[in-house]
């Protein structure tokens, strides 16, 4: 039986299970799921895990369930692609004949001294739990700063300073407005949601170094307790070190079929592929439904695509704490309630029709 391995359970391996499953996998083919966790986590909640303003149990998703659908808990440690073989952590050697590679991202530190050691993160679950217990074991008026103003570091500061109300929140931004990529409507309506809810927003920062308990912005050396880091992120290891051609942000390039050039039985899905957008769920569900298409022919031995229409993103909405939101829906900037209304409904679409 020729196997398929899938390498994660993210947003993009979950997508390709639940189009391959249960009735579109064909008989000679198994698929085998290597993830460290036996779920799949809602890595877009994170930030509220993190905040302590939800357990545990609400970002876990169940795998789907399958005679020919094996889970297997490791850590991958190398790829060989000329020997179609996987290396998990323990030394064993798990072979493939297709093989999905959506191993995910890490933080970025940008060479700053200290970051890496010295912060904490919300990429994983594991880190997540970690980020949680640091945060909620401050005491009253403890400082926590956040180093990213993006969706995620947003959405932290929110959720934190509705959680703990008594804790001073600054949040660090390179640019001249947070989330610059949106439009000036949505970055104002954010910032002022923060002066009202007094979170500090420090933009033009330029993080240097960090200490313990310290954090230098520029040259200025400032106090805190915490230091959560959310300001970028790159490809796993085992992807940045894989002998193939990258972009500058060390992501696999693909062929218009998302397969590596060269292996034509090997694909990249989500943030370890380079493609026209920023990483996204949204991205990596949309590009995992083309790779199975791609399969699908492959194992009738029918002619591959030549080309895909880009994918369709619906938007982008994030949250400001449990009652008031943001987002780009359709390219038009909504706020306010309406738009963590839609969020909510989203998640609880994506929960309950996937696991």
């Amino acid at each position: 039986m020729k196997k398929l391995v899938i390498l994660g359970g993210g947003y993009g391996g979950m997508k390709a299970l639940n189009r391959l499953l249960p009735n579109n996998l064909p008989e000679d083919r198994s698929i085998t799921l290597i993830d460290r966790n036996p779920y799949h986590s809602l890595k877009t909640e994170h930030y509220a895990l993190a905040a302590g303003t939800i357990s545990d149990q609400h970002v876990r998703v169940s795998f789907p369930e399958h005679p020919r659908l094996t889970y297997k808990a490791g850590n991958v440690t190398a790829i060989s692609l000329d020997e179609a073989t996987i290396t998990l952590e323990d030394g064993e050697s798990i072979h493939y004949d297709d093989l999905i590679i959506g191993l995910g991202c890490v933080d970025k530190y940008h060479n700053v001294p200290g970051a890496k050691e010295l912060t904490y993160s919300i990429q994983t679950i594991h880190q997540a739990r970690r980020t949680y217990q640091a945060l909620n074991n401050l005491g009253k008026g403890a400082t926590v700063s956040i180093v990213g103003a993006g969706l995620s570091g947003v959405e932290l500061a929110s959720e934190l300073i509705e959680s703990r109300p008594d804790l001073s929140i600054r949040i660090f931004d390179r640019g001249e407005h947070i989330l610059s990529s949106f439009s000036p409507k949505l970055s104002t309506y954010i910032e002022n949601w923060f002066k009202k809810h007094n979170v500090e927003v420090i933009n033009h920062s330029n993080i240097t170094a960090v200490e313990e308990h310290y954090l230098y912005n520029h040259q200025d050396r400032i106090q805190s307790d915490v230091i959560v880091w959310t300001a970028g992120i790159q490809p796993s290891r085992v992807v940045r070190e894989l002998p193939v051609e990258k972009d500058k942000q060390n992501r696999i390039k693909l062929t218009p079929q998302h397969f590596i050039p060269g292996y034509d039985n090997v694909f990249v899905v989500g943030d370890c592929a380079s493609l026209d957008y920023a990483p996204s769920a949204q991205l990596a569900e949309g590009q995992a439904e083309q790779i199975v298409e791609v399969l699908e022919k492959k194992w009738k031995n029918e002619p591959l695509p030549e080309s895909f229409p880009p994918i369709k993103l619906k938007g982008t909405l994030g949250s400001l704490g449990k009652k008031q939101g943001f987002g780009l829906v359709a390219d038009r900037p909504i706020t306010g309630r309406v738009a963590r209304l839609l969020k909510s409904g989203i998640l609880w679409m994506y929960k309950y029709h996937n696991g």
